[in-house]
């Protein structure tokens, strides 16, 4: 502000000095014509009388420095002082000469051809009809400039440096006084009465602040008993990971105080895993684990918080999930048990069907029999290597190497071997995208993309489309099946991933299936890192869409 007050200072200063210098110079222009004019009547006065009294004897004996000219009545030159180049070849058209012989008298002033400077004439008519011209030069403004300029830029400098001194002692004694003015206890009295209102607008606000800062206050104590009251952990942090706010379960789980570090908390229990949901979290992604302490399972969930784009923080919950591993836990047995026990009685059935299918039953209800044997039977094995795969990825047991596995190549197979299913159902199907890898165990991507891909074609209408896409967003690979089915209602969404769940029994029952393919996808994603995404509207179609992390051997 106070560097604006003095340039402002100094350029009125200037444009006002320069100003002034204009007005000076023009008005002291005027008045050397006017004096100029009246210098040359006044001459022209002496030289008509003495023409009058001595006729052209006069001009032998006149001495001025002024320029004389005598013309007759019929423009013939009786006389001129001025050298016999510089006179004029026809006088009776000079402006001076033709006012005089009209007029009595005339006036003139014209730029000389060779000199910056303008000749002033005056005419006057004699009694005879000759006319009497008297001129004289004067320099033009473009000269009387050029010979003041010198004392004039001089004063001119002056006052500016006089200005700026003058300017900065008075700018810095008009900032004083709000410079000094107290941000948190602003008095109008001590400052000027045209700040008034701003120091009103400052107590206003100190006085919000102080309101919204109670208020803030008082949720915070208000956070503090909800959370400090839950069964379940709560974590506020920081982008730096320090360790904001935290109830006392998850203190508890950490045996650690708020205002540390995450990094640096004791590295053994649970504390890396949680170290390493809050990285992911702070590099933007929402990232969950269940991990051990003891005889406890704790789901650990972290959310980053993000602002215009950009991670400020990040919230981890941490629920105790004991009793719902444990029921998971039941029912993986469960499912692994049923499926041992069932293998060897179904391959039975598979025999004896094929046993009537060559003819060893009576004719009449051979091929029926035989066949609707043989179909149950082989759906059954189907539900049997189906829990065995849930088991596998449920255990993480022998699994193949993992590698690089072009996803884009490998939806073209599944599609493949799809294509005479989708033919008799009136299934239009469609591949889009480019070349993909992502890091994972093939037979296990193979199943995942199969199981979605013959869902899509089994629920969807006739005739319908499956058109299944994959691209790259961000660092994620995506692969999207996209149907023109039945859809799924909202309130059974949340439950298809479920083993054994059925939307519709009746039509599931119709056309075949375990009701596992999308309990496969899911712990398949799990096996992989990767995310499932469900959007479905009853009677227009279902999209899937599975998001792979990058492929970790580029």
């Amino acid at each position: 502000m106070r560097k604006k007050i003095v340039q402002y200072y100094v350029l009125v200063c200037g444009l006002v000095m320069l100003l002034s210098f204009g007005l000076f110079l023009t008005a002291t222009y005027q008045y050397v014509q006017i004096e100029s004019m009246q210098h040359l009547q006044s001459e022209m006065g002496c030289i008509a009388e003495g023409v009058r009294l001595n006729g052209e004897e006069y001009f032998r004996q006149l001495e001025t420095e002024d320029r004389v000219t005598w013309v007759g009545a019929d423009g013939t030159l009786l006389y001129d002082s001025a050298p016999k180049g510089a006179r004029e070849d026809n006088l009776l058209e000079q402006e001076e000469i033709r006012d005089a012989l009209q007029n009595g008298t005339g006036k003139s002033t014209r730029h000389s051809d060779v000199f910056p400077q303008y000749d002033i004439f005056y005419a006057l008519r004699q009694p005879d009809g000759s006319v009497l011209r008297v001129s004289c030069a004067q320099d033009s403004m473009v000269s009387v400039m050029l010979i003041m300029s010198s004392p004039l830029l001089g004063i001119l400098l002056l006052v500016l440096v006089l200005c700026s001194f003058f300017a900065y002692r008075l700018a810095r004694q008009i900032v004083l006084p709000i410079n000094q003015i107290d941000l948190d206890y602003p008095n109008v009295d001590a400052t000027y009465r045209e700040l008034t209102p701003l120091v009103s607008k400052i107590q206003q606000q100190n006085r919000t602040i102080a309101h919204q800062m109670d208020e803030l206050s008082r949720k915070r104590r208000e956070f503090a008993a909800i959370t400090e009251g839950m069964t379940e952990g709560f974590l506020l942090l920081d982008r730096h990971t320090n360790i904001l706010s935290g109830n006392r379960s998850a203190l508890a789980l950490l045996e650690q105080g708020s205002g540390q570090k995450i990094e640096n908390l004791r590295r053994d229990g649970c504390v890396p895993q949680v170290r390493e949901t809050v990285e992911l979290a702070i590099a933007g992604k929402r990232s969950e684990f269940v991990i051990e302490v003891e005889d406890h399972s704790w789901q650990v969930i972290a959310n980053p918080v993000v602002s215009h784009g950009q991670v400020h923080g990040v919230v981890v919950l941490v629920m105790d999930v004991t009793e719902r591993e444990q029921r998971d836990q039941l029912r993986r047995e469960f499912s692994a048990n049923v499926s041992h026990e069932l293998k060897t009685p179904l391959t039975s059935i598979s025999g004896f069907a094929e046993l009537i299918k060559e003819g060893l039953v009576p004719p009449d209800k051979m091929q029926e029999f035989a066949g609707d044997i043989y179909r149950e039977s082989q759906r059954l094995m189907d539900l049997v290597n189906d829990i065995l795969r849930l088991s596998q990825l449920d255990e993480q047991g022998s699994m193949p190497s993992a590698a690089s596995v072009d996803l884009y190549a490998l939806a073209r197979r599944v599609l493949s071997r799809l294509a005479p299913v989708a033919e008799e159902g009136e299934v239009t199907l469609s591949l889009e995208g480019e070349p993909h890898t992502v890091w994972g165990v093939e037979p296990i991507l193979d199943e995942m993309v199969y199981n979605l891909c013959e869902n899509a074609i089994k629920y969807n209408h006739r005739p319908g489309r499956v058109d299944v896409q994959v691209r790259k967003t961000g660092d994620e690979v995506v692969l999207k099946v996209k149907d023109t089915g039945i859809g799924i209602p909202a309130k059974d969404q949340p439950r298809v991933f479920e083993r054994f769940f059925r939307v519709d029994k009746s039509h599931s029952k119709a056309v075949g299936g375990t009701g596992l393919g999308l309990s496969i996808v899911k712990h398949g994603a799990q096996y992989h890192n990767a995310r499932v995404k469900l959007d479905s509207r009853l009677g227009e179609g279902t999209t899937i869409t599975l998001y792979f992390p990058p492929d970790k051997s580029k």
